[in-house]
């Protein structure tokens, strides 16, 4: 039975817990739900306590107490409490716990989605001239598709957007710039 076409009445608890859970809007990105990130690990019925398992993007994100009280808040008034949250830290999050819908709604939303996180890659670091000097030599690096137009002929501007989860981006095709959510 899909969720959203059910009557409430129909639905147990859990169910309905994950649909309100499901419209709960992320207080940094609100084009994307806590449910698309993946942040929403598990909801079980612990007594008459409504337990929600959440994973925050980042150990120390500051917007955790604000994700636990939207959580709490929106169950309430659907009128399912108690409510409970608990931070679940391990493992921790990656940007594949992001669904296919969360991908579509960050590049509609300007956003370039993350790719997958590759498993056991090394990390080299290199050092590198900046992004103007890269273009005024021709060393553009293709990858980051442009969530406007869709080139892979982007540069870096900042390792860091608006958020330590996005890198800031500049298409060279459009002149559009664009935020890069990271994948981790």
């Amino acid at each position: 039975m899909n969720a959203a076409l059910a009557h409430p009445a129909d639905l147990t608890r859990v169910a309905q817990a994950w649909a309100v859970l499901a419209q709960i809007p992320d207080p940094e990105v609100p084009a994307v739900t806590l449910c698309d990130l993946g942040m929403v690990r598990s909801v079980e019925e612990v007594g008459e306590v409504l337990e929600v398992a959440l994973t925050p993007t980042y150990s120390g994100c500051p917007a955790t107490e604000m994700i636990e009280q939207s959580v709490i808040d929106g169950l309430r008034c659907a009128g399912l409490g108690p409510v409970q949250t608990r931070l679940q830290r391990a493992p921790a999050w990656t940007t594949d716990w992001i669904t296919p819908e969360g991908r579509a709604k960050l590049r509609a939303y300007g956003i370039a989605p993350p790719g997958q996180v590759q498993p056991h890659e090394s990390i080299t670091l290199r050092f590198v001239p900046c992004a103007q000097y890269q273009q005024q030599r021709g060393q553009t690096q293709a990858g980051v598709a442009c969530p406007r137009c869709g080139s892979a002929q982007t540069e870096r501007l900042s390792a860091y957007g608006s958020t330590a989860c996005k890198a800031l981006y500049r298409c060279l095709s459009c002149s559009e710039p664009f935020e890069y959510f990271k994948p981790i």
